[in-house]
């Protein structure tokens, strides 16, 4: 393993733009108000249908984001385990050797799926890295943080990995790292996704100066962003009918959000929370999962009787109309008045304004949870609530059943 010291910078080229990116982020909780880490994965995907699932295996049960069509549950794209380990990835296009011509690739998947169960700690992570068969099969900035308040991304191709930690100052001196689609420590100017990681670098900045890197920071504001990190230009400033939507964080290819926030080192895993937003990201609302209580997933979340998830299932709807336009290169193109308009009635809109009110109502729900006698129970009668609110919402907003 190879360490790292370097200056954060940011920069901006021209290339070819990815059909389906990822923007993620690590916070250390030396920058976050209450002192807790976060891990944030914007997933996009050629996969629309996405569900949280639950594994009850050993040493470690766990949960995590899941293809709707990989019914046997193979590979996970983020989750969290019952130690309170977390983990995620981007992928990565420039880290792989030039003169690399192995063919095993794409086993990010399986290997976070391992990487849950097996592992405790960033130093249990690193362990498995260097102890599993080379090549990996992955190219891919995975990010992973623990209960001991480890927080670190490894760059990672067929044969080795270098590791950034978020709490090193030299590496991440405003307490947080930011990775789309291309690797530090990679060829220079290479990879994908220089424009949504300037974005997302002004976001962050603006948000650590107010204090106000949270949950509701990157739920609400850094993957619902309609601003475009190179022209500036501001879609919830438009009054426009058909807008080109490209190379904004949330994209026509984005499939789901996770946001694990850790706890503080000598606080039990228990209370790791995984916040949900299952789906396409603007038209579907963030939902809170525990740890304490992973076997009680909601069941709009889960995979229902078409192997799907009733809350994938609706934002999918609401999705196309916003993305009305099937035929030519019609699908670029967002129709924004459906979205976002000055009545303040777009699909969005009633989006923020109803997510508001569920963080709220769990921020509330937390202060007492953990005093409880059985916060389990609790968790579940709190699930059965928000779902109960989800399903009144779509019906009266927008007409739609979340049917299991």
């Amino acid at each position: 393993m190879k360490s790292l010291t370097f200056k954060i910078f940011c920069f901006v080229v021209f290339l070819p733009t990815l059909l389906f990116p990822c923007t993620t982020a690590i916070i250390s909780g030396k920058a976050t108000p209450d002192g807790r880490p976060l891990l944030w994965k914007h997933r996009d995907s050629g996969f629309e249908q996405n569900v949280i699932r639950y594994f009850n295996e050993q040493p470690f049960s766990y949960m995590g984001l899941v293809n709707a069509v990989d019914t046997l549950g193979q590979e996970v794209w983020a989750g969290v385990n019952d130690r309170g380990f977390a983990i995620m990835n981007s992928a990565s296009y420039n880290l792989k050797a030039k003169d690399d011509t192995t063919r095993l690739k794409d086993k990010e998947g399986e290997l976070m799926k391992l990487a849950l169960r097996v592992c405790a700690s960033l130093t249990d992570f690193e362990n498995l890295l260097d102890s599993l068969p080379k090549p990996l099969g992955v190219e891919s900035n995975f990010g992973v943080i623990d209960a001991q308040g480890g927080a670190a991304y490894y760059e990672t191709n067929n044969f080795g990995y270098t590791k950034l930690d978020v709490n090193d100052p030299r590496i991440a001196p405003n307490g947080y790292l930011i990775h789309t689609n291309f690797s530090f420590t990679g060829r220079l100017n290479q990879g994908m996704g220089y424009i949504r990681f300037q974005m997302a670098e002004k976001l962050f900045n603006d948000a650590l100066a107010q204090n106000n890197l949270t949950d509701s920071f990157i739920l609400q504001k850094a993957s619902r962003c309609l601003q475009h990190g190179l022209t500036g230009q501001d879609l919830t400033r438009e009054d426009l009918d058909f807008v080109i939507f490209r190379d904004f964080i949330p994209r026509r290819s984005s499939v789901s959000v996770i946001l694990v926030r850790g706890v503080k080192p000598g606080e039990s895993p228990d209370h790791t929370l995984m916040w949900t937003i299952l789906g396409f990201p603007l038209t579907s609302v963030s939902f809170p999962l525990w740890v304490a209580n992973m076997r009680d997933l909601p069941q709009i979340l889960k995979p229902g009787a078409k192997q799907t998830a009733p809350l994938c299932e609706a934002s999918l709807q609401l999705k196309q109309q916003c993305f009305p336009i099937q035929r030519g290169s019609g699908k670029n193109y967002l129709h924004l008045k459906e979205l976002w308009n000055n009545s303040g009635q777009g699909i969005l809109q009633n989006i923020l304004a109803f997510e508001k009110t569920i963080l709220a109502s769990t921020k509330a729900f937390e202060k007492e949870l953990w005093s409880q006698k059985n916060p389990q129970k609790e968790i579940k009668k709190f699930y059965t609530k928000l779902t109960k609110k989800f399903i009144l919402f779509y019906r009266q907003t927008f007409q739609l059943e979340l049917e299991p």
